[in-house]
């Protein structure tokens, strides 16, 4: 019985290993870097990036889409570049015949 009562008063901060690469850690806003309060709501993000309040969860969600528009412009046109060089390489491949 006191173990288990050990372990239900651990909080998950606890648990978390330390460093553990590709993880944020669950002790700060991922944006704000406001220090997160054990007992306090915590907002979730993309499964894994904790946030203080929904106002900065939604910020994030925000810049994430802007920033997945201009990669999605970028490709666009690079691929509209590379289009464009093909064709004007393939119409320098003319052969004259005399």
């Amino acid at each position: 019985m006191a173990a288990s009562l050990a372990c239900s008063s651990s909080f998950f901060f606890d648990a978390e290993r330390l460093g553990e690469p590709g993880m944020p850690a669950l002790d700060a806003c991922a944006l704000c870097t406001k220090p997160l309060a054990r007992d306090s709501d915590v907002f979730m993000y993309r499964g894994d990036t904790p946030f203080c309040s929904e106002e900065c969860r939604e910020e994030q969600m925000q810049l994430d889409a802007v920033r997945s528009r201009q990669t999605a412009r970028r490709l666009r046109q690079y691929a509209s570049g590379t289009e464009a060089r093909r064709g004007h390489q393939e119409s320098r491949k003319v052969s004259i015949v005399s």
